[in-house]
Protein backbone atom coordinates (compact mmCIF):
# COMPACT_ATOMS: atom_id res chain seq x y z
CA UNK A 1 0.00 0.00 0.00
CA UNK A 2 0.92 3.55 -1.24
CA UNK A 3 0.88 6.12 1.65
CA UNK A 4 0.68 9.61 0.74
CA UNK A 5 1.38 12.63 2.76
CA UNK A 6 0.40 16.22 1.97
CA UNK A 7 3.24 19.05 3.16
CA UNK A 8 0.43 21.70 5.28
CA UNK A 9 1.82 24.80 3.52
CA UNK A 10 0.94 28.34 5.00
CA UNK A 11 2.05 31.50 3.64
CA UNK A 12 2.46 35.03 5.17
CA UNK A 13 0.69 38.79 4.02
CA UNK A 14 1.11 41.45 5.75
CA UNK A 15 1.67 45.28 5.41
CA UNK A 16 5.06 46.28 5.06
CA UNK A 17 4.94 48.89 7.60
CA UNK A 18 4.33 46.64 10.38
CA UNK A 19 5.77 47.71 13.64
CA UNK A 20 7.89 45.00 15.61
CA UNK A 21 5.76 45.07 18.66
CA UNK A 22 4.47 41.92 16.14
CA UNK A 23 6.52 39.70 16.58
CA UNK A 24 6.11 37.85 19.81
CA UNK A 25 2.69 37.34 18.83
CA UNK A 26 3.69 36.21 15.44
CA UNK A 27 5.92 33.99 16.63
CA UNK A 28 3.21 32.10 18.90
CA UNK A 29 0.88 31.81 15.96
CA UNK A 30 4.38 30.15 13.85
CA UNK A 31 4.15 28.05 16.73
CA UNK A 32 0.84 27.08 16.74
CA UNK A 33 0.50 26.25 13.40
CA UNK A 34 3.48 23.38 13.88
CA UNK A 35 2.23 22.29 16.68
CA UNK A 36 -1.48 22.00 16.46
CA UNK A 37 -2.05 22.08 12.65
CA UNK A 38 0.73 20.29 11.39
CA UNK A 39 2.42 22.97 9.03
CA UNK A 40 5.84 22.16 7.99
CA UNK A 41 6.42 24.42 5.32
CA UNK A 42 6.30 28.12 5.49
CA UNK A 43 6.45 30.41 2.60
CA UNK A 44 7.64 34.17 2.94
CA UNK A 45 8.45 37.53 0.84
CA UNK A 46 10.73 39.82 1.32
CA UNK A 47 9.42 43.14 0.76
CA UNK A 48 8.36 44.69 3.74
CA UNK A 49 9.18 44.34 7.87
CA UNK A 50 6.09 41.42 8.32
CA UNK A 51 8.08 39.31 5.67
CA UNK A 52 11.18 40.10 7.03
CA UNK A 53 9.18 39.18 11.00
CA UNK A 54 8.12 36.40 9.68
CA UNK A 55 10.99 34.81 8.71
CA UNK A 56 12.52 35.11 11.82
CA UNK A 57 9.83 33.51 13.86
CA UNK A 58 10.37 30.88 11.00
CA UNK A 59 13.83 30.62 11.86
CA UNK A 60 13.28 30.57 15.50
CA UNK A 61 10.84 27.85 15.30
CA UNK A 62 13.14 25.47 12.94
CA UNK A 63 15.80 25.42 15.67
CA UNK A 64 13.11 23.16 18.41
CA UNK A 65 11.35 21.70 15.02
CA UNK A 66 13.97 20.58 12.44
CA UNK A 67 10.99 18.84 9.97
CA UNK A 68 9.88 22.67 9.67
CA UNK A 69 11.26 24.45 5.98
CA UNK A 70 11.25 27.83 5.41
CA UNK A 71 11.11 28.87 1.77
CA UNK A 72 11.25 32.32 -0.45
CA UNK A 73 8.74 33.25 -2.71
CA UNK A 74 10.19 34.78 -5.81
CA UNK A 75 7.96 36.37 -7.94
CA UNK A 76 10.52 37.28 -10.87
CA UNK A 77 11.84 34.79 -13.02
CA UNK A 78 15.13 33.86 -11.66
CA UNK A 79 16.77 34.24 -15.42
CA UNK A 80 15.45 37.99 -14.83
CA UNK A 81 16.20 38.67 -11.31
CA UNK A 82 19.20 35.95 -9.75
CA UNK A 83 17.95 34.57 -6.75
CA UNK A 84 20.77 34.68 -3.18
CA UNK A 85 18.96 32.61 -0.51
CA UNK A 86 19.19 34.39 2.42
CA UNK A 87 20.05 32.81 5.46
CA UNK A 88 18.02 30.34 6.98
CA UNK A 89 16.37 29.62 4.41
CA UNK A 90 15.94 25.69 2.51
CA UNK A 91 14.09 26.76 -0.67
CA UNK A 92 13.24 29.16 -3.33
CA UNK A 93 10.18 29.07 -5.03
CA UNK A 94 9.05 31.19 -8.21
CA UNK A 95 5.25 29.53 -8.71
CA UNK A 96 5.29 30.11 -12.80
CA UNK A 97 5.53 27.83 -15.88
CA UNK A 98 6.98 31.11 -17.81
CA UNK A 99 7.72 34.96 -16.69
CA UNK A 100 5.31 37.09 -15.62
CA UNK A 101 5.36 40.97 -16.50
CA UNK A 102 7.74 42.48 -14.22
CA UNK A 103 4.38 45.00 -12.84
CA UNK A 104 2.38 42.24 -12.01
CA UNK A 105 5.38 39.76 -10.35
CA UNK A 106 4.64 40.44 -7.16
CA UNK A 107 0.57 40.61 -7.02
CA UNK A 108 0.16 37.49 -8.91
CA UNK A 109 3.15 35.55 -6.73
CA UNK A 110 0.32 36.56 -3.67
CA UNK A 111 -2.47 35.25 -5.20
CA UNK A 112 -0.74 32.35 -6.02
CA UNK A 113 0.58 31.40 -2.65
CA UNK A 114 -2.91 32.34 -1.66
CA UNK A 115 -4.30 29.70 -3.98
CA UNK A 116 -2.30 26.75 -3.44
CA UNK A 117 -1.56 27.28 0.93
CA UNK A 118 -3.22 25.61 3.19
CA UNK A 119 -2.94 28.36 6.04
CA UNK A 120 -2.56 32.26 5.84
CA UNK A 121 -0.52 34.17 8.91
CA UNK A 122 -1.76 37.74 7.95
CA UNK A 123 -1.11 41.21 9.94
CA UNK A 124 -3.95 43.42 8.26
CA UNK A 125 -5.20 46.26 9.94
CA UNK A 126 -5.43 49.28 7.20
CA UNK A 127 -6.26 49.27 3.64
CA UNK A 128 -3.72 49.03 1.27
CA UNK A 129 -2.31 45.92 -0.91
CA UNK A 130 -2.76 43.37 1.89
CA UNK A 131 -6.07 44.01 2.56
CA UNK A 132 -6.60 43.26 -0.91
CA UNK A 133 -5.25 39.74 -0.29
CA UNK A 134 -6.82 39.26 2.51
CA UNK A 135 -10.09 39.51 0.88
CA UNK A 136 -9.06 37.52 -2.17
CA UNK A 137 -8.09 34.78 1.16
CA UNK A 138 -11.53 35.24 2.61
CA UNK A 139 -13.34 33.81 -0.57
CA UNK A 140 -10.94 30.42 -0.61
CA UNK A 141 -11.99 30.10 3.60
CA UNK A 142 -15.52 30.74 2.78
CA UNK A 143 -15.44 27.53 0.62
CA UNK A 144 -12.89 25.70 3.12
CA UNK A 145 -10.29 25.42 1.40
CA UNK A 146 -7.68 27.97 3.15
CA UNK A 147 -7.74 29.01 6.98
CA UNK A 148 -6.47 32.52 7.97
CA UNK A 149 -5.13 33.56 10.94
CA UNK A 150 -5.01 37.65 11.18
CA UNK A 151 -3.12 39.14 13.82
CA UNK A 152 -4.21 42.66 12.85
CA UNK A 153 -7.32 41.68 14.29
CA UNK A 154 -5.99 41.18 17.54
CA UNK A 155 -2.88 43.42 17.53
CA UNK A 156 -3.41 47.39 17.86
CA UNK A 157 -0.39 49.27 16.60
Amino acid sequence: MKVVCFVKRCFFIGHRDARDEVFSELLNVVQTHVDLYGVCEFIVGRYGNFDKMAAKAVKQIKESCPGVTLTLLCPYHPAIREVRLPTGFDSSLYPFDKAVPNRLAIVRANEEMINICDYLIAFVNHPGKSRDFLELAMKREKRGLLQITNLGQSISE
